[in-house]
């Protein structure tokens, strides 16, 4: 009994040291490529930095699927044995203890776990439900900043600029100075109680890079005052760089770190202390949402799960059908005091929708890997998700075994789902509308517009366009975030409805004219307004362009072309006045 044990013991620990050197092979890979960000930058290669965000996504997947095959070579014994996976976890804790990144460590262990088992089997035995390390604040030998102090304010950001990571050279870094210094001297001056010499500055080391821009990110601390600070770095494309916008508030660097956005490339290897600064810049900000913008998504999820099960244990409301109008393809229900919907494909669509559940699986999986550029909501995908059954209402049940049968399954007092999409609650744009005011129209159908218009520059065609599948963020941003029927710009195939040729045709019921599954009309876009009058004549008075064929062509061509967009997260009026246009100004928020 004792050797069959210790066998036991070795099988197991052999198994912990594969998965972590997985994991160590995955780290390495993952921190390379963001340290390659920087020369993507610095070389304008767009469509490369596109690519690379893509690659780091697969990366995460295909280094789980080798550990998985290595799992089968280290050991005669059977890996879905649950007993030997408890003994897994004990010898793999014991193996990352005050490892600086544990977290993702214990992420990458239970995504091994769930490749070979269902989901359904998590326990806290077995894997990472909770950690297990103690979570506390970082400690002091883990810098991750740059500290600056002692000078006056112009100095020490000519220091800051000059002290960058970047190999090319300023346009003009007086002008950088003069922009930056007329917003800190309106912004933030006026709040300091410390002299400029007391005052400090606290930069991160590693730049954060996302599609056509880079970050500076840090903080400016006056005693117990701390204010955020990002320095926003644009490339003229001709071997200089600028300044483009400098923030200085949480509401701004929140958007900045939004869940609209794709992740960034950021040179993170200690990937809690980042968190944790970060977090002391945006408190409102979850850990699950700074760990997706750090580009680690399946820890995020890790913490998603975590903080759900912690706010089911604090709280006793009941899930509930969405607010809104039903969509034809998913079942959506919330939780009142959660701002997070639960989405769940049906089994059945009603038509006209031509979907399959594979087609709607794609289509969340290009937006999880496409530049979402302020316009797209992230999702989290789960896949057998376990709920109290008690928090969910009769009416959601009825709901969800009328039209989603096949998706869920009453095991005793839990509901378990075995697939379902998570984003961010938002008031959908057709429910905002009903009690908005003028101005709050006209701001939402501006941003409406502007949403599918940076989507179209970005390659990609919402396809349903109703009010319906738009929300509007606590910033007054509209993002689109029904994605069942999305295409990708260039596909598309945008026709001016043809003239009849005769009464015959003029008379008949329905269309006379021959429609390809790719053709878009975009003269019938008026009918996604479904009766709001009021909207509809403010939409068309800024953004009737989009009625027209040549704007949706013209846009193809550019893409076709070559051209990447980018849609900055900040306003218009943030962006520094350097006496030119950018000829990224007409895409700008």
């Amino acid at each position: 009994m004792a050797g069959q044990l210790l066998t036991h013991n070795s099988t197991a620990r052999r198994m912990a040291k594969t998965i972590l050197n997985g994991f160590r092979s995955y780290f390495a890979d993952y921190l390379n490529s963001t340290l390659s960000a920087k020369a993507r930058f610095e070389k304008a290669d767009w469509h490369g930095v596109q690519q690379a965000n893509v690659d780091r996504l697969e990366l995460y997947k295909d280094k789980v699927a080798q550990t998985v095959q290595y799992l089968g070579m280290v050991t005669n014994k059977d890996i879905a044995n649950l007993e030997l996976w408890s003994e897994a976890k004990r010898a793999y804790t014991q193996l990352v203890f005050n490892f600086p990144n544990f977290e993702i460590a214990e992420t990458f262990f239970n995504s091994v776990f769930s490749d070979i088992h269902d989901h359904d089997k998590i326990n806290d035995d077995i894997i990472y439900v909770l950690s297990s390390q103690l979570i506390e604040a970082p400690e002091a030998e883990y810098s991750i900043f740059v500290r600056y102090e002692g000078e006056g304010f112009r100095d020490t950001f000519r220091r800051i600029l000059k002290e960058s990571e970047f190999s090319l050279p300023g346009e003009d870094i007086e002008l950088d100075l003069d922009c930056i210094m007329s917003v800190f001297n309106q912004e933030i001056v006026p709040q300091l109680t410390g002299s400029a010499e007391q005052i400090k500055f606290d930069i991160l080391e590693s730049t954060f890079y996302r599609s056509k821009a880079a970050y500076m990110v840090g903080r400016v601390v006056d005693g117990d005052q701390t204010f955020p600070m990002a320095l926003v770095f644009l490339n003229t494309e001709k071997g200089n760089l600028y300044v483009d916008t400098a923030l200085f508030n949480d509401d701004d660097l929140s958007v900045v770190f939004s869940f609209t956005r794709n992740h960034f490339m950021v040179d993170a290897p200690l990937p809690y202390q980042y968190a944790h600064f970060l977090k002391t810049l945006m408190p409102r900000k979850l850990d699950y949402e700074v760990y997706n913008s750090l580009g680690f998504p399946k820890h995020a999820k890790t913490e998603f799960y975590r903080q759900l099960v912690g706010h089911l244990g604090n709280s006793s409301d009941q899930f509930i059908v969405a607010p809104g109008i039903k969509g034809m393809v998913m079942t959506v229900f919330t939780l009142p005091s959660y701002n997070i919907v639960f989405k769940i494909i049906k089994d059945k669509f009603a038509p006209p929708k031509e979907v399959t559940h594979q087609i709607v699986r794609e289509k969340y999986r290009l937006v999880s890997r496409h530049d979402r550029i302020g316009r797209m909501a992230d999702t989290q995908e789960f896949d057998n998700l376990v709920f109290p059954l008690d928090r969910f209402s009769d009416e959601l049940i009825a709901e969800l075994q009328k039209v989603a049968q096949s998706s869920i399954e009453i095991r005793g007092d839990k509901l378990v789902i075995k697939h379902l999409y998570t984003e961010r609650y938002m008031t959908p744009l057709n429910i905002y509308l009903e009690s908005a005011t003028d101005d709050q129209i006209r701001s939402a159908m501006e941003e409406y517009g502007n949403c599918i218009k940076q989507l179209a520059a970005a390659n990609i065609f919402p396809g349903d366009m109703p009010l319906k599948n738009f929300g509007v963020t606590r910033h007054g941003r509209v993002v689109f975030y029904d994605y069942d029927e999305i295409a990708t710009l260039t596909d598309c195939n945008f026709r001016k409805i043809p003239q009849p040729r005769n009464e015959q045709e003029e008379m008949q019921s329905g269309t006379w004219y021959t429609v390809a599954p790719d053709d878009i009309f975009p003269e019938e876009f008026p009918l996604f307004f479904s009766g709001n009058t009021k909207a509809r004549k403010m939409f068309e008075e800024i953004h009737a362009e989009l009625y027209e064929v040549s704007f949706w062509t013209d846009l193809q061509e550019q893409i076709r072309n070559g051209y990447v967009v980018d849609v900055f997260p900040y306003r218009r009026a943030k962006r520094f006045d350097r006496g030119k246009n950018s000829v990224l100004e007409v895409f700008s928020d």
